[in-house]
């Protein structure tokens, strides 16, 4: 296992986060996983758009008994207009759920009344069809004290003590840290079951993974095509990210961070066919993320976006698909997979995206305009 697997720091540091979570708690979470019929999701932001993209594959797995259920509150077919109401539909439905949460704070409103909702429920009907498991990095939180009660506590450390500074490469921006970790290890746990392996194998997954996201990501960083895409973000255009499905959790990721940064400039980020996206203009940008690069919304998107003189950026594992043939820019994750398997390109899109904000920070820092973090995540709070 290599200690450093790319020149960024955040991302060395993630590993041994991940690696440095002991067996005892990340065993009893992996078979409540492993047992689960049906998995609900809980977080808020980019912890959540996390957890729904990892929870995706195994949703989308075609493997018999590794077959699961997964949903959101936010899902059409959510039985219920709380996780109190939707508890008693879950358990005629279901031997297992497990309300799976993802929260960094261990203070996020969305999950914790989630989870207030679930224990009263399971008090109120003595049920013994729900668990609970919680991803975080403070183990003294409401939430965690509800998980541990119902179910299991996984502690992974995010950004920790340190201070505010201008070295994104080393501290990641913000929640980084936590976030990107949590996608990981989710993932790899989710392979690990689809495999039906051995916990201790939950690690060993990880450090392969970081040895070729790490080379994945050095490779790209200063690359023409990454310089590029800086020199856009930095030009006063509106910037629109795209994917279905798993790809649209990575988009709303990286939008995220993004957006922080471009409204100082006066732009706007938008997911494309969102509520709230309008038509793009001339000389905007648009990203987009296709595994196969075939998949037909995502390649409409790019010809409508090209028709307005807008530059398409795509981020695919098949370098002759239609969609990378089509971009102006592209980026290519191979990744060899069984059909209806857990896919790694996801994952890696995620990581190699994230340095962009930083590089983006970097530049305008470089023209004069400094972005101290105080301001980034003071904005954050007042926006999510």
């Amino acid at each position: 296992m290599k200690s450093r697997v790319s020149s960024l720091g955040y991302v060395n540091r993630i590993q041994e986060n991940i690696l440095a979570i002991k067996k005892k708690e990340l065993a009893p979470l992996y078979e409540e996983l492993k047992a689960a019929d049906c998995v609900i999701c809980g977080g808020s932001g980019r912890s959540l758009y996390s957890l729904n993209a990892a929870m995706s594959q195994i949703a989308l797995a075609t493997a018999g008994w590794r077959n699961k259920v997964v949903l959101t509150p936010d899902d059409p077919g959510f039985p219920g207009k709380s996780m109190y109401e939707a508890a008693m539909d879950l358990e005629r439905r279901y031997k297992k759920t497990l309300l799976l949460m993802n929260s960094g704070s261990g203070y996020s409103d969305d999950p914790l009344v989630m989870a207030q909702d679930l224990a009263k429920y399971i008090e109120d009907k003595k049920s013994t069809r729900f668990s609970m498991g919680l991803l975080t990095s403070t183990t003294e939180s409401p939430l965690a004290e509800i998980s541990s009660k119902y179910g299991s506590v996984i502690q992974l450390k995010g950004r920790g003590k340190l201070k505010p500074s201008f070295e994104y490469s080393e501290t990641g921006m913000m929640g980084d840290i936590f976030e990107l970790g949590t996608l990981e290890l989710l993932n790899s746990m989710v392979e690990a079951v689809y495999r039906n392996l051995d916990v201790d194998e939950v690690y060993k997954l990880c450090s392969e993974e970081f040895e070729t996201i790490g080379d994945m990501i050095d490779n790209n960083i200063n690359s023409e095509t990454y310089i590029r895409l800086v020199d856009l973000l930095e030009r006063r255009t509106n910037l629109f990210l795209g994917g279905k499905g798993t790809a649209s959790e990575i988009a709303k990721m990286t939008g995220v961070r993004l957006f922080h940064i471009k409204s100082f400039l006066g732009d706007n980020v938008y997911i494309t066919r969102g509520v709230n996206t309008p038509h793009p203009r001339a000389g905007d940008l648009e990203i987009l993320l296709s595994c196969s690069g075939e998949t037909r919304p995502v390649i409409i998107w790019a010809d409508v976006l090209k028709k307005f003189a807008g530059t398409v950026f795509a981020i695919t594992s098949n370098e002759d698909s239609t969609l990378a043939k089509k971009a102006d820019l592209k980026i290519i994750l191979p990744e060899k997979a069984k059909p209806s398997s857990p896919r790694r390109f996801y994952t890696r899109a995620a990581y190699v995206l994230s340095p962009l904000p930083m590089k983006l920070a970097e530049r305008l820092g470089e023209r004069g305009l400094n972005l101290p973090e105080y301001i980034i995540s003071w904005y954050h709070s007042a926006t999510q």
